[in-house]
């Protein structure tokens, strides 16, 4: 399913048009990206988290120039389905 799936069923379903339904679209996920990237985690109740984590450094290999390289730590952005949410995928 694709942004523009999502933005027409949710105007089917709920009357408005396609283009407020995007402006909404576009506006949640960029304040879920402007939360994350303020080092806030969302937390969305019978859906889910969008939580940040935690990546230790490490040390990698550059296999083309034969050399090591640091890898700093550093987040990265996941999601973490709620229990319905999990439950509802699963089949229960």
């Amino acid at each position: 399913m694709t942004k523009a799936d999502i933005v027409a069923e949710i105007s089917k379903t709920t009357g408005v048009d396609k283009t407020t339904a995007l402006t909404v679209v576009e506006a949640f996920m960029e304040q879920v990206k402007a939360a994350l990237a303020a080092e806030e985690n969302v937390y969305l109740r019978g859906f889910g988290s969008f939580i940040l984590k935690t990546r230790a450094q490490k040390t990698a290999r550059n296999i083309t120039q034969n050399t090591t390289m640091i890898i700093p730590e550093h987040n990265i952005p996941a999601f973490k389905p709620a229990k319905v949410f999990f439950n509802a995928v699963k089949g229960e």
